[in-house]
């Protein structure tokens, strides 16, 4: 039964974590890179991995998982450094990909000034069943490795949620409770992003459109490993 307490608690954390989901970031970049190059459908399944890892934290918090991050400098440094190289390896991908457009491009692409004025989109084709349950499956696991890799997201979890917990109220659930409303605005937030990357993406087919969005993710997730490796322990 909720309490004034509780109710207030609930209140607040959801602008809190309001606030925090909308602040770009790794997960965020990942949604929005995966949405303007696989289209809305992979987006989302990014996401769901996502929300996948996210459920997953706040169930470790729930029973106590998480304070193992604190109070065992293996345990942090482990998933600290595994989490590093998981976003070198997708850092590299992207800029490899890139790389491969660019050769592509400048293969089969003559530089002729009927070729150059032509900015209209030429339709898609259409991906294969197998195929394109392939890359929603990439992606899933992208997104969940980005999230499970990482421990600053355990330890935002295992700081955030106790402080918006009423004495009076079982942690368990209200732990689960949080982490419920956390994961349902993280869902609101990511339809918005695929919806809008995805349109993006379907109006902006250029080449060297794609070979740009490959680039500035790569080296943003490059970025995002190198903060992961300098992070240390709250």
């Amino acid at each position: 039964m909720f309490t004034h307490d509780m109710f207030t608690s609930l209140l607040w954390f959801a602008g809190v974590a309001a606030l925090i989901n909308v602040t770009p970031g790794l997960d965020t970049m990942l949604v929005l890179r995966t949405s303007i190059a696989h289209g809305r459908t992979g987006g989302r399944a990014a996401a769901l991995g996502i929300l996948t890892g996210c459920l997953a934290w706040g169930l470790a918090t729930a029973v106590g998982l998480t304070a193992l991050l604190t109070a065992s400098r293996l345990a942090f440094d482990a998933l600290r450094i595994g989490g590093a190289l998981y976003l070198v390896w997708l850092g590299g991908s992207a800029l490899w990909q890139a790389r491969r457009r660019a050769g592509s491009g400048a293969a089969g692409e003559p530089a002729t000034a009927a070729a150059t004025a032509d900015t209209t989109p030429a339709p898609m084709p259409a991906a294969a069943p197998g195929t394109a349950a392939q890359g929603r499956w990439a992606a899933f696991r992208a997104g969940i490795g980005t999230n499970l890799l990482n421990p600053k997201a355990g330890i935002f979890y295992m700081s955030l949620i106790p402080q918006f917990l009423p004495h009076d109220t079982p942690a368990f659930g209200a732990t689960l409770l949080l982490t419920a409303i956390d994961v349902l605005e993280l869902a609101l937030w990511y339809w918005v992003v695929t919806t809008a990357a995805a349109a993006l993406g379907e109006r902006v087919r250029r080449p060297s459109f794609r070979r740009r969005m490959e680039q500035v993710s790569g080296l943003a997730f490059l970025g995002f490993a190198a903060n992961l490796l300098l992070a240390e322990r709250a």
